[in-house]
Parts: structure tokens; sequence; C-alpha cells
């Protein structure tokens, strides 16, 4: 992929190039014509232009949507699904301006019929173009090494068999630093020079391209394929982060055979000199299966639910004139954090990080215990999943405060933040929850091993029995 001024330029020509060619397609007299014939679009009038309204016609949709485009004209490696999405949401957000001009201003009004038709065509073709723009170019593969621990950096570089063009480390770390005017010759691009275990010193025959804040950066400029990975702790913080940005540019991620068994590996090679970090385990047919199904699952619950979600507000607020959500920061994916929302089950006063059964704890209030009982105070995490924060099954996502107290119990804890967090998961149906960190961390770590479409179906159906024998037990708990 090209990232200079010849990507911008290549993007914006051919996206003006695609909307003019759907346009004169659209209003193709046998186009429209074969359009008449269906019975919904047959309502509409054609009404092809000529002359000076059909130039009009054209400049405006093409100034439209070019504008509306303007987010995807910048040189970032993105996924394929990534371009597709953004390019979805793009077209639609110019077909609407579209639609809002004509409706206020006749004269540069786009006749629905043409707005129709060119609609399903931009979805079709300015994904296709973007794609192709980011096809990789005919090179070599480029690849920087990521971390703060100076031993494997050294020990990458000099065993690696992919070419590296430099690596990337905090500014000062522990015995890499050297002298000051090694320093200095480091930061200024020269090769850098680590400590070995014995007080000698060996010689990096790759440079230092900075710190850990450039890393983004670098991935764009110097249009990375693979950043592999080199941390004392690959449960660090730096270390999700740095898989959080190769996972939204589509950069491969590699770490040494030491710390396989710590991430997400795939190890179906035990000789390799680098495994592969699987940042993204899902296919693209499970991927787009999983998000539109947790799109409708969302939707349908919100809708189909609404009665309920008036009732148990109404009742939340007359039991104590409290707030009726709840909110609270979660962990993400790669230790990002997001808000959930909960109908309020417990007075406000006293929370505490520490896990505590239902049963012993005395902050529950009366409509809390029943919505608890119920599952039902979990109904508001719906627009979570519509939002795309969370997915319908998954691991349970953890509030931040707690997580420091669940790593302690367990340190492969961070192990969960390879997948999006979910509503339900294997641990839910087998009544893990944090009160118990290992045999909750067991059931995540299968699920992700295990994971699927097919897999999640499975949890579903048995999450939802569970929840209706538990909403007939409170009903009648005889």
């Amino acid at each position: 992929m090209d990232t200079g001024w010849r990507y911008r330029l290549a993007s914006v020509g051919g996206v003006a190039a695609l909307v003019g060619l759907a346009v004169m397609l659209a209003n193709n007299a046998t186009v429209q014509a074969a359009a008449a014939m269906v019975p919904v679009l047959g309502r509409l009038p054609p009404d092809p232009p000529a002359g000076a309204e059909f130039v009009i016609e054209v400049a405006l949709t093409v100034v439209v949507v070019a504008g509306a485009f303007v987010p995807l004209y910048k040189p970032r490696p993105r996924r394929i699904l990534d371009i597709v999405a953004l390019a979805h949401k793009r077209t639609f957000v110019a077909v609407f301006a579209l639609a809002t001009i004509g409706y206020f201003d006749y004269t540069y009004k786009v006749p629905r019929l043409t707005l129709v038709l060119i609609t399903p065509l931009l979805l079709v073709v300015l994904p296709v173009w973007f794609i192709w723009l980011r096809r990789p170019e005919a090179r070599s593969e480029r690849a920087i090494i990521v971390g703060d621990d100076p031993g494997q950096i050294a020990e990458i570089a000099r065993g690696a068999e992919l070419p590296l063009l430099g690596y990337l480390c905090p500014t000062v770390i522990r015995s890499l630093r050297g002298t000051e005017s090694e320093q200095e010759s480091r930061d200024a691009g020269a090769p850098g020079i680590a400590h070995a275990a014995d007080g000698g010193q060996r010689s990096l025959n790759i440079s230092r391209l900075g710190g850990l804040s450039r890393l983004e950066d670098i991935l764009v400029e110097q249009d990375i394929d693979t950043v592999v990975l080199a941390f004392a702790d690959p449960d660090r913080a730096e270390f999700f982060g740095a898989l959080d940005a190769c996972y939204e540019h589509g950069v491969a991620a590699k770490v040494h055979p030491t710390h396989a068994d710590t991430v997400l590996t795939d190890t179906s090679d035990p000789n390799a000199s680098l495994v592969d970090v699987k940042i993204e385990p899902w296919d693209i047919q499970d991927y787009m299966f999983k998000r539109g199904f947790d799109i409708a699952f969302s939707l349908t619950g919100l809708i189909a639910l609404a009665p309920i979600i008036v009732g148990i507000a109404v009742a939340i607020k007359l039991e104590d004139r409290g707030p009726v959500l709840y909110q609270q920061e979660r962990t993400a994916v790669f230790g990002e954090t997001f808000p959930v929302f909960k109908f309020r089950s417990m007075t406000p006063e006293g929370e505490s990080a520490t896990p505590v059964e239902d049963d012993d704890n005395d902050r529950i209030t009366r409509v809390g215990r029943v919505l608890r009982q119920t599952h039902l105070d979990e109904i508001p995490q719906l627009w979570s999943i519509l939002r795309g924060d969370m997915s319908v099954v998954g691991p349970r996502a953890v509030w931040t405060e707690e997580e420091h107290l669940l790593e302690e119990e367990t340190k492969t804890w961070r192990k969960r933040w390879f997948v999006k967090p979910g509503l339900t998961g294997l641990a839910q149906i087998n009544d893990a929850s944090s009160v118990d960190p290992r045999a909750k961390l067991r059931y995540d770590l299968q699920y992700v091993r295990e994971q699927s479409f097919a897999y999640d179906l499975k949890i579903v159906a048995r999450q939802l029995w569970k929840v209706g024998v538990d909403v007939v037990i409170a009903v009648w708990p005889w």
C-alpha cells in the first residue's frame, strides 16, 4: 500500500470516477426500465435529466460522496472488515445527505429512483476500491521489534528470518541504556547496543526507531506487515497496548516461543523461531455471523422487553428514590475499558471490589434481589452489545477495580482479554463466578480455544433455559 500523496490522489479520484459512473448507469434508460418492473421501484417516476441538469446531478453526487469519504483518504492500514464497515457507513451518510439536500432545495434534487439505484452500486464498488488500494505491494515483508526486554530484542534480532527495519523500546530501560554517548547514538538512529548477561556488550544491527508511543506512527509511515513483541512481562498493559495497535491496523503479531504459553498463539509449528499471536481468532465468516447475531439479539431484546424495562425502572424508583441505572467501567479486548449499564440492584454506598456471594451481600435491595435472581438487571447491557462494546457470548466483562484482585489470584487472567467480553459465556452457564476466579478462568480459556458461531448458539440456548428456570423459581418458589 502506498502511504503518500499518491494514495490520497488515487482514493479521491477513484471515488469520484466510480460515483460518476454509478450515476450515469442509474440514469440509463434500459436500467430504469428494468427497475420499473420491480413493484416497489415501479412507483418511483423515472426522471432522467439531460444537459446542464445532468451535469449538476453528477457533480453534486460526486462532491457529496467524495466529502463523506474523507476519513478513508488517510493512508492507514486497516483490516478488510473495517474497510467494508467504514465504507458502508460513509455511503449511507452520503445518501442521506443527498436526500436532505433534495428535500430542502428542489433545484439540486437527485431523483429518488436514481438515489435508490446508486446506493447498492456504491455499497459494492467503493469498499472493493479501497480494499484494492490496500493490497500489499510487490515487496518483501517489513517487520519491527517492539518491547522492553533487551535480551529478547537482541536474541530476536540475531535469529529472526524476517527483514527487520528496527525496534521500538522505552527511552530508558534497565540494561539497555549504556553510556550517554551510546544513548545519543541510538536516539540519532544508530544501531542499538544491548548489555549481555556476562557484563559484555553485543551490537544490534538494526536501529532504534523510537519509544513505544511511536508504534502507530511507525506502522503507518513504514507500512509494517509484522510486529515481533519482546516484552519481559507479556501480561502488562504495554504488551496488550501493542497488540491492540496491531489489531486496529491489520498487522500480524509474533512472539518468542518462550512466551507462547502466556498468550493466545498458534502452536502448529513447535520448532518455529517465532510464533504467531492470534489477535483475531475468529475467521471472517464466523465473525460476520457473530456480529449479525449480536445486533439481531440485542435489538430484538430491547424492543420486546420495552414494557418490562419501564416496569423495572418504576419499581426501582418507588423503592428508594435512587437512580435506576448503575454504571461501571469494565475491561474489554486488550485491556481497553468501556462503560456498562445495569439496573441498580444495590444501595449506592460502600461499593467494594472484593467479590461477594449475593446471599452474603446486605447492600442488595428487595427489588434488586429479584432482578439478580431472574437476571433482569442485565437487560441494559443489550445496549452495549448493540454498540459493539460487548458480544452476546464471551468472557464476563469484569469491573476494572476488581480486575487487579483477580489477577493476583490467577496469573494468566489477562488471557481473557483476547476476545470481546460477553453477556453470557461458558463460565456463566456453569455457575463459575469471580468468587472462584480459577474455575472462571478455566471455563473462559476453554471458550477462547474452542469458540465458534455454532458454539455460541449452544451457550445462548443453555443460558436462556437457565434464565427461564430462574424466573419460574422466582415466581413459584415452591
